[in-house]
């Protein structure tokens, strides 16, 4: 029987070592090669599909250039999506020209003493609207004087005021304008026995339900055979501060009311209340609103002797603007309008009053005009 006799037994072993390491290292660097072919394949597939879907895109957006630049109306579809985009800002901006009459009629004096134009071009374009008027003061109380009605004319310029705002619901929720029946059929707002105003709530129309649920029990009533909700423009001073709905200082909560952006209330010491619109100037540059370009005695198409004259009157720009809800001019004596009514329309216009001819003596009284 055959024996081995190992004589370096320490070397023998290392040497196996040795080998088991490098067919270990061989066998590594076989599978990180396969593995770095597999890697490489599948970016170069990657990358080939990338370039092939960039090309694509880039036949896509040639053609779509092509198709782009051979549209007639490309500037006009530009111009429109652009003009929707600002929808909201054209619409804020925008003035309404209507407004013009409810002003006029705060202007025009109510008394025995009248003015009537004869002639209106409204400039809605520059920093501020302006007024040219051709109109003829009356003196129809006595001293008689027609420059003194073309006087007290330019000198309530600065008293001149107007209002906007919101209507709320009792939650503080704004109601749509389009929700509210502010005047009666002549155009006229609706008013109580003691001058207070107030308008009609379509709470039952589509888009005028109040927004979130209360226990606030609505007051009820039927106009125009629409139901609807009276709310106050004019605070309801009283009542509402013994029910605890309005606060000395004029914060009103609780109740349906009228906003107002340019009126605060307030209780004074001596327990009457009082409003205040100091920021709100119809005319803000006050009797430097207003220039009398012409002025020369006359006669009216009824014979009347009148003084006729143009004037200049510069508006303060917020009274115009779409933005500004519900807006009222104010005149000193509190008396307002906001609609263009066909009976207000007639009251304020008359035929052009003619100059005195010159051998029309009687045109000429002092008494009448204060002019030769």
């Amino acid at each position: 029987m055959a024996r081995e006799v190992n004589l370096v037994p320490d070397i023998k072993n290392e040497m196996i070592k040795a080998l088991k390491l490098r067919n270990l290292i061989f066998f590594i660097c076989i599978v990180a090669i396969i593995a770095s072919i597999g890697v490489t394949a599948l970016l170069g597939t990657i990358v080939a599909g990338q370039q092939m879907a960039l090309d694509g895109k880039d036949k896509m957006l040639n053609t779509m250039s092509v198709k782009v630049n051979t549209y007639d109306d490309l500037g006009d579809f530009l111009t429109i999506r652009d003009q929707l985009e600002k929808l909201d800002t054209i619409s804020n901006n925008k003035n309404v020209f209507s407004r013009t009459f409810g002003i006029l009629a705060a202007f025009l004096p109510t008394g025995a003493d009248r003015i009537t134009i004869s002639k209106l071009n409204v400039n809605l374009a520059g920093e501020k609207p302006k007024l040219y008027i051709e109109a003829q003061a009356n003196a129809e109380k006595a001293p008689y004087i027609d420059y003194n009605v073309l006087d007290a004319f330019k000198k309530s310029m600065p008293y001149m005021r107007y209002d906007y705002g919101n209507y709320v619901d009792a939650n503080g929720d704004d109601i749509p304008a389009y929700c509210m029946i502010e005047t009666d059929y002549s155009g006229s707002q609706f008013s109580d026995y003691y001058g207070g105003n107030y308008a009609y709530w379509t709470i039952e129309a589509d888009g005028c339900a109040p927004k979130e649920e209360s226990d606030v029990n609505y007051q009820y009533d039927t106009y125009d055979g629409q139901t609807v909700v009276k709310v106050w423009r004019t605070p309801q001073y009283e009542t509402w501060y013994a029910n605890e709905k309005m606060t000395a200082d004029g914060y009103i909560s609780g109740v349906e009311h009228f906003e107002s952006k340019c009126i605060k209330y307030s209780l004074g010491d001596d327990g009457k209340w009082t409003d205040t619109n100091d920021e709100c100037l119809l005319v803000p540059d006050g009797i430097d609103g207003i220039v009398v370009n012409e002025s020369s005695n006359g006669r009216e198409s009824s014979g009347g002797l009148v003084l006729r004259f143009s004037a200049t009157i510069t508006v303060d720009s917020e009274a115009y603007k779409f933005a500004n809800k519900h807006m009222i001019a104010i005149a000193p004596s509190g008396r307002h309008n906001v609609t263009d009514s066909y009976i207000q329309l007639s009251e304020m216009f008359s035929e052009p009053a003619e100059d005195c001819a010159d051998t029309d003596e009687g045109c000429k009284k002092i008494d009448k005009g204060g002019a030769e």
